[in-house]
This record gives structure tokens, C-alpha cells and sequence, in this order.
């Protein structure tokens, strides 16, 4: 599984939590849907907040103290400082996806990198699904693509998945990776898994990466994935321009991060140390 995540950018662990430790991520999972933090944003059908047709959250500042607790009981710091060989493991955020509804566009193609100034080898996403998820309803990974090039964010513009994040010469535009898929089935190299509750699917976040659809198979999707950093891990700064309005140090933990040099370790009080 090193190997494994080093070359490809991603792995499924089968049975990493268990009944109580499901529970009470769900449990969080569940109170931040419900009460979201300023960069959280969801649709709803007939704007009821009771009907919720999608949500995204990152890094919920009512919700830090309750999820470093939670963390530090959970395996992942273990896990992680194991799976890329890192004596210390820093915990960074959360982010929850909730898709419902029984239909649903899939997620655009991007690399959280893009989004983040983040760089090495030491970075993960710990994806944990709450229901079974089929291979085809799940996120798909393009092998190996976080050891490649960084491309330019995407806005998520239903007009243009490509639609430029910063712009201008920085980084190169995201190609239109599902339109070439469908002019080539074999253009891409892509991973995904079915997944089970207690399952655990390993991210480098520095992958190209996307959600596929909802659909009657699998009519919702609830997902809370943890961030996590190490040893390796580097700040590398955004664009100094960009057309979104983003900071060279991101829009996440900005004051926290904003004396950190280009190439300096990624080291921050903010972040609570697991390992």
C-alpha cells in the first residue's frame, strides 16, 4: 500500500473504523451539515433546508474543537505516518460532501492543490463514505497524476468544467477530462472502488479527482473526508493573481499560514499534531 500510494495517489483500506468510530463521525458529520461554517455552501430543492439536494463545507470553525477531539481517537495519525513513512502527523481540516435527491452532476475533474498551498509527498485525504457506494457512483482518481502537473482549479462552472480558478499564465487550464473520455474510454487511467461503511479511501490531495453522479443505484451519497499533513509536507504558494479572488496562502487558516515561506515546511500551532 506505500508503494501503492506513492505511485498511483491513492488506496482503499477495507474496515478501518468500527461501529462506535462511524457513529460518532457521522455524528459530526451530521451537526456540521446542519450548522455550516462560513465556507459552506449547499442547493436545496424548493429552498428548504430540510430537503437538501447537495452541501460542501471546509474546515468549519464552530465545529475545530469538537473534530480535533474526535481525531486524535480515531487510527489515522497511525495510519498515516505508516503509509508515507513520516515520524510526525498534523491534522489540517475537514471537508463534508452531501449529495441527494436520487440524481445529481457528477464533480468536476480538479486537484486540491489548485486550491490550497500545499506541495510533497506527505499530504492525505482520508474519504470516509457513510453508506455502500458502488464503484461506479464513487470518486474517481487519475492514477499516478499527483506526481504530475499541477493545472489551473476549475470555478465549477456548470458551463465549463474547465472554467479558469485563477487564470492567467501561472498554471496551465484544466484539460476537459470527461469530454476526452468520451472521445477515448481509454485516454485515462482511472481508479476507483466500491465502498462499504468502515472503508477508508487514502487521497494525496495533489491528484486530479472527481466525484462521479448520484443515480436510482445509489440516490445519495454522504461523505466526511479528514486532511492530514507530515514531515514532508510544504507551503507553495497560489498564483500571486487570481481572478477568483484567492490569496497566495489560500482561503483556508489565511493568517495562520501567512508568514510561511515558498518551500518552507507547512507548520502551524492551528494544526493539532497526531503523531
Amino acid at each position: 500500500m506505500r508503494k501503492a500510494y506513492f505511485e498511483d495517489g491513492a488506496v482503499l483500506m477495507k474496515n478501518v473504523l468500527n461501529a462506535e468510530q462511524l457513529a460518532a463521525c457521522r455524528e459530526v458529520y451530521d451537526w456540521i451539515v446542519a450548522n455550516p461554517g462560513p465556507n459552506g455552501h449547499g442547493l436545496y430543492r424548493g429552498d428548504q433546508k430540510q430537503h437538501v439536494k447537495s452541501h460542501v463545507d471546509n474546515a468549519n470553525p464552530h465545529a475545530k474543537e469538537r473534530l480535533d477531539e474526535l481525531v486524535a481517537t480515531l487510527p489515522f495519525g497511525k495510519l498515516f505516518a505508516e503509509l508515507w513513512g513520516s515520524k510526525n502527523v498534523w491534522y489540517f481540516a475537514e471537508e463534508v460532501f452531501l449529495k441527494a435527491g436520487g440524481e445529481g452532476t457528477r464533480t468536476y475533474w480538479h486537484q486540491d492543490t489548485s486550491y490550497l498551498p500545499w506541495a510533497g509527498h506527505h499530504w492525505g485525504n482520508a474519504w470516509i463514505s457513510f453508506g455502500s457506494v458502488p464503484k461506479k457512483n464513487g470518486l474517481e482518481i487519475i492514477r499516478g497524476s499527483h506526481r504530475g502537473q499541477l493545472y489551473d482549479g476549475t470555478t465549477f462552472s456548470p458551463a465549463d468544467p474547465t472554467d479558469p480558478l485563477h487564470g492567467g499564465d501561472a498554471l496551465p487550464r484544466l484539460p476537459d477530462i470527461e469530454a476526452e473520455r468520451k472521445a477515448d474510454p481509454g485516454k485515462y487511467d482511472i481508479l476507483s472502488w466500491a465502498t462499504e461503511p468502515g472503508d477508508v479511501l487514502f487521497l494525496h490531495p495533489g491528484s486530479l479527482h472527481g466525484g462521479a453522479n448520484i443515480d436510482a443505484d445509489c440516490p445519495e451519497r454522504h461523505t466526511l473526508v479528514f486532511r492530514f499533513f507530515g514531515d514532508d509536507a510544504t507551503f507553495s504558494p497560489l498564483p500571486g493573481i487570481s481572478r477568483s479572488g484567492y490569496e497566495r496562502n489560500g482561503n483556508l487558516f489565511k493568517k495562520e499560514i501567512a508568514q510561511m515561506e515558498p518551500g518552507a515546511p507547512f507548520r502551524a500551532p492551528v494544526f493539532a499534531q497526531m503523531v
